[in-house]
């Protein structure tokens, strides 16, 4: 029986979402922490439906990038004292492995899931836009949209009476300074 089902956020995912490959991951250990679920009931899921993850939707990690990942991310530590390689899933896997888990739980996930990636697309773009264009009137319209995505991101879930913060965030090419005033 399903304990109370609970609203995934978009932090919980964000924080998961790591680079292997040149692609944007989620390894199966956080997929079951996000779908509130033991790591190899993830892992059976995708052996029981092998032909929904053809190549590009899962991949085993190799030595090499384990050692990677327990060196790099605090919290995939324990992934040193695991006896099998963890699988990476990437987004088209994640949507795919969606459609196999069925659960209250599991809907309101994939729905952070997918938003989670569409907001980290948003913003790459945004990113390439404002160092590929050298108008100035363009560059600030698009200034604004980044920091209506960052500001969707990080403000709807502060939760004050009352108080002005002041998030900056330099990307190297890209400096977004946002304010947000709650009541």
């Amino acid at each position: 029986m399903e304990q109370k089902s609970e609203i995934v956020l978009f932090e919980q995912v964000e924080n998961k979402i790591i680079t292997l490959r040149g692609q944007q991951v989620i390894l199966d250990s956080d997929v079951a922490q996000l779908y509130g679920v033991e790591t190899k009931h993830i892992n059976q899921a995708v052996r029981n439906n092998l032909d929904k993850f053809p190549k590009g939707y899962v991949f085993q990690l190799q030595d090499a990038e384990n050692q990677y990942v327990v060196k790099n991310f605090d919290h995939l530590s324990a992934l040193k004292y695991r006896p099998q390689l963890p699988t990476a899933f990437t987004e088209k896997g994640l949507y795919m492995l969606a459609t196999i888990l069925k659960s209250p739980r599991a809907t309101k996930t994939t729905l952070s899931i997918i938003e989670a990636f569409a907001n980290l697309r948003n913003l790459t773009r945004n990113v390439q836009a404002v160092v590929n264009t050298d108008n100035k009137e363009e560059r600030k319209e698009i200034m604004g949209k980044t920091s209506t995505i960052l500001s969707s991101l990080i403000g709807d879930n502060l939760k004050v009476d009352s108080t002005e913060t002041e998030v900056e965030l330099d990307l190297a090419i890209l400096k977004v300074r946002h304010k947000f005033n709650r009541k």
